[in-house]
């Protein structure tokens, strides 16, 4: 007898990720650089772990997270890989990273002295890369500080310095002057870094550089989003598999008059005799209530408008005359097909009306109702991942 399916999952597809990992490493490989694959926020919400795996198999030859505790929980999974976390709280336990062979993200004095202390703490070198900010105006040391910041890591004890690095603030438009500012602030900074005896590694390229801007790849590229399918660039898709599909199933099927409202406040009547899908996932499983009257899904080959209201647990789906049956597949968003808009519904669809960005959408994907099913495990011993490239050099 089958196992019943969850009332609500998220399905990730390794082989999505493997596909997407080869496309940028690919990218890579063209100018010498080694990729990092960026798996904070457990890795976008596909799974830090799996993603991780799956990217390394590919050929990515590190991974990028942003604590120490998303680090741990890497290695705690027996993956060796050179990590960099790179976000820091005052006060956070550093020393766990060092002792674990984390490279360290450092943004200023404060940063590199708790490193340095961390390291002592355990008889170690911290090996961390220094963060200038180009532009960005986030983490990272400003201009003016920057000087400083690399005089002091070149003389502090326990301390090596594997990286400079930076990030764009205008890469998903590509030809924006800003970058080439950036550019030019991260060649001077790196610049700084060499006068001072440094001989550190560069990194600058996010997933939109790595596919837009060889030239900006350096020693290594850090992509985020591509690993998981979704263009960085909007309009254009570089052959990108999404690797995430947020599914449910039917659970009720009943036929309705026409003048009939629907859900909470009646803000949809039926205009006519119709068939109504209810479906066992509202917005405690990742369906904004705000996507109400403009939420689509796909249910027995075509798509079907979501009416009423969103509800905490449910949504309501006008399927006309058609025949559907509880126990039916409901996709509320997956890997589209190409179709013009009229295929299966995507998380870029879905950010569109939001007014944001996909990345926001998947990673809200991690909610305590939401089953996460994995499909396409590899294992790690026939994994070519056992050849990948290092960035210890």
């Amino acid at each position: 007898m089958p196992l019943p399916r969850p009332r609500a999952e998220v399905v990730i597809d390794l082989a999505a990720i493997r596909h997407n990992v080869a496309i940028l490493a690919g990218c890579a490989q063209q100018t010498g650089a080694v990729t990092m694959a960026v798996v904070k926020a457990d890795g976008y919400g596909h799974g830090a772990v799996d993603v991780a795996v799956a990217a390394l198999q590919a050929g990515a030859g590190a991974l990028g997270v942003c604590s120490v505790d998303e680090a741990l929980e890497l290695r705690r999974s027996a993956i060796d890989a050179p990590v960099l976390a790179w976000l820091h709280a005052p006060g956070e336990d550093l020393a766990a990273g060092i002792t674990a062979g984390v490279e360290l993200g450092i943004y200023s004095a404060n940063q590199l002295e708790a490193a340095a202390a961390a390291a002592a703490s355990t008889g170690r070198t911290a090996r961390v890369h220094l963060k200038v900010d180009t532009g960005l105006t986030r983490g990272g040391a400003y201009r003016s500080q920057w000087p400083g910041l690399v005089r002091a890591a070149a003389a502090t004890r326990r301390v090596e310095v594997v990286a400079v690095w930076s990030h764009l603030a205008h890469a998903d438009d590509p030809g924006h002057p800003i970058i080439e500012q950036q550019v030019r602030y991260f060649e001077q900074a790196y610049q700084v870094a060499t006068d001072a005896g440094l001989r550190p590694l560069r990194h600058l390229a996010n997933s939109a550089a790595t596919l837009t801007r060889p030239d900006l790849h350096y020693d290594m590229v850090r992509p985020g989003i591509a690993v998981y399918g979704l263009s960085p660039v909007p309009g254009a898709d570089y052959h990108l598999v999404p690797a995430m599909t947020l599914r449910s199933q039917v659970a009720m099927v009943k036929r309705i008059p026409a003048g009939e409202g629907v859900s909470y406040g009646h803000v949809w009547h039926t205009d006519r005799q119709t068939t109504l899908a209810l479906v066992p996932a509202g917005y405690a499983d990742g369906v904004p209530r705000v996507l109400t009257g403009r939420l689509d899904v796909w249910l027995a080959g075509r798509r079907r408008p979501v009416v009423g209201r969103v509800c905490m647990d449910q949504v309501m789906v006008d399927c006309g005359d058609d025949l559907v049956a509880e126990g039916d597949e409901v996709v509320f968003f997956g890997p589209g097909d190409g179709a013009g808009g009229q295929g299966v519904p995507t998380a870029g669809e879905w950010a569109d009306k939001l007014g944001t960005i996909h990345y926001e959408v998947v990673a809200g994907m991690v909610r305590p109702r939401l089953t996460r099913t994995v499909r396409g495990r590899r294992s790690v011993a026939a994994s070519p991942a056992l050849d990948r490239p290092r960035v210890d050099r």
